[in-house]
């Protein structure tokens, strides 16, 4: 099996990002920067029509269930932006890369 495990297993050569340092690097972010949310609420326009939708896919067939929408959220569009030129730079020249942005932090003013 080990043949096979060198020949077709994927190995990892980025090091995945312990408990620890996470919170030292959370720790060490101090008060001048702030976490920008992955989702905002949404428009009050919106919110009517996302909720029709959404329990009408719910429902399905049957017109006698009902559904409470407690909330609509919508993805940031600042985060969705930074994320999405941080990852092309840091993908580069590889395609069939995948990266994932967990955090966004915003220096305050």
């Amino acid at each position: 099996m080990g043949i096979f495990q060198r020949l077709f297993g994927k190995t990892s050569k980025a090091e995945p990002i312990s408990a620890a340092k996470s919170d030292s690097l959370e720790s060490s972010t101090g008060s001048d920067w702030e976490l920008l949310p992955a989702f905002i609420p949404a428009d009050p326009q919106d919110v009517e029509r996302v909720s029709v939708i959404a329990t009408a896919i719910a429902a399905g067939d049957r017109p006698d269930s009902k559904f409470l929408v407690k909330r609509v959220l919508q993805r940031n569009p600042e985060v969705k932006t930074i994320s999405i030129i941080a990852a092309s730079i840091a993908a580069g020249t590889k395609t069939d890369s995948q990266l994932s942005i967990k955090n966004i932090y915003k220096k305050k003013d």
